[in-house]
């Protein structure tokens, strides 16, 4: 504890989440002491910073952004924001990443977090430490180290660690038998930045998640022929010119030839996987004892505390979310378990929580790699945290807006992005499609909210 009897916390990272994390400590000046945001770059933002490069910079560091040059939002800003500071009135709903970055530094002057920022400076270990008399017996000792070669380094100590360290920049390529024998450019959509270098080159782009389908439209636009290959139910909306679908690739033959599930055959130029991420916690100490198997992190109560290390938190990990809100929540939460206004279970309660809730998934037919993809779910989700952390829930239109927004991407992927929103006074909302025209919002989200 500092010297007043606050509760000192280190958050790392400065995207979105951590920034959500350092705005609301600094909300509870009573309780906790200012916070130190730790940040690898020399920007905050995280994954909405757009580096042109990719590899590595100067410096030997990895870039770690994944932002490509003409991603727009998929997700309207009138529910992307922070609840409590809303993005420009003037923007459409489907904005550029740069306004979004631009969002994120207004969020900073608003809420003066800057000089709360340890910018440049890369965290080495998060180790606990058994302490008479701290927050449950536990503090934490924070490694880092700064300057340019990174060869400073010091020690701080803390009552609670917030990691918001992100999770789209460590690639995952799944293991398909003979990848060493593609003859091709093969490539993550970590290093996508632009389409024109494959202008009208044939690719195989393997995944339609949310990017797989916007780089595809992107490939479309400058006449490559591109075969999204994919697991999922095959898209029954119109795909852009140039795009077929084709199970999953399943092996690469001796020729360098992708085979897919349905025994058909394709020799790209290209071979760009959609693929995701993996989770990477390289500087928590291994007897916290978190592990990612599978793409789940575990053991996390509420997908947040390790229950042997509850002054711990493990913030944005959730995917399939609309992010800013399920930052909001998690991070009022964590206040909510630190002051001692949600008093947290047992750590053998916690377990059986974590091990029933998971069996619950597993046993409507979740995979464990999916168990994280909270998707719909995510609603009750969030209304738990802030119902156990006795804070506001997200206003009721959120979740029916987001909702409706996914319906219209399933149905007309060439076009959702022009539609705009328009939440009214009373707390509902109207959407209009590029000539105007007010739509009829889709019946299931009407009768399921």
């Amino acid at each position: 504890m500092s010297g007043l009897g606050k509760l000192r916390v280190a958050v790392i990272g400065a995207g979105a989440a951590g920034l959500c994390a350092a705005r609301h400590l600094l909300s509870r000046r009573d309780t906790f002491a200012t916070p130190v945001v730790y940040e690898l770059s020399k920007n905050i933002g995280g994954t909405w910073v757009y580096e042109e490069r990719v590899g590595c910079y100067d410096n030997g560091l990895p870039i770690h952004s994944s932002m490509y040059r003409d991603l727009r939002t998929n997700i309207p800003k009138e529910v992307m924001s922070f609840p409590d500071f809303t993005f420009a009135k003037h923007l459409p709903s489907f904005v550029h990443h740069t306004e979004v970055r631009k969002y994120l530094e207004q969020y900073c002057d608003h809420f003066r977090l800057w000089d709360h920022i340890q910018f440049g400076t890369s965290v080495a270990s998060v180790t606990p430490v058994d302490v008479k008399g701290g927050w449950n017996g536990l503090a934490w000792d924070v490694t880092s180290n700064d300057g340019e070669d990174h060869s400073k380094s010091t020690t701080e100590r803390f009552d609670a660690v917030m990691v918001c360290n992100g999770h789209f920049y460590d690639p995952y390529i799944p293991a398909i038998p003979g990848l060493e024998k593609f003859k091709g450019r093969l490539m993550h959509s970590h290093d996508y930045r632009s389409a024109e270098p494959l202008a009208g080159k044939s690719v195989v782009l393997l995944g339609a998640g949310l990017s797989g389908l916007d780089i595809a439209m992107e490939l479309s636009n400058v006449d490559a022929q591109v075969i999204l290959s994919h697991g999922q139910r095959p898209l029954t909306c119109p795909l852009p010119p140039g795009v077929q679908q084709a199970p999953p690739v399943t092996s690469v033959l001796d020729d360098g030839t992708l085979e897919f599930k349905n025994g058909e055959r394709a020799k790209p130029e290209v071979f760009l996987f959609c693929t995701g991420y993996n989770f990477t916690f390289p500087f928590l100490d291994k007897k916290v004892g978190v592990k990612v198997q599978e793409h789940l992190v575990w053991p996390l109560y509420k997908f947040i505390i390790p229950p042997a290390y509850p002054s711990l938190f493990i913030v944005g990990i959730c995917r399939a979310i609309c992010p800013f809100p399920h930052f909001h929540i998690q991070s009022q939460f964590v206040l909510s378990v630190l002051d001692g206004s949600f008093r947290l279970p047992s750590r053998e309660e916690m377990e059986k929580d974590i091990e029933l809730d998971i069996a619950a998934r597993c046993g409507r037919g979740i995979a464990t790699r999916h168990i994280l993809k909270l998707d719909s779910e995510q609603w009750a989700y969030n209304d738990e945290l802030a119902h156990l952390g006795g804070f506001k829930p997200l206003p009721r239109y959120w979740s029916n807006l987001y909702e409706s927004n996914k319906v219209f991407r399933a149905r007309d992927m060439l076009n959702y992005k022009t539609y705009n929103y328009t939440v009214l006074e009373n707390m509902e909302w109207k959407v209009h499609d590029l000539h105007g025209l007010q739509l009829q919002k889709p019946l299931a989200v009407k009768k399921q909210m």
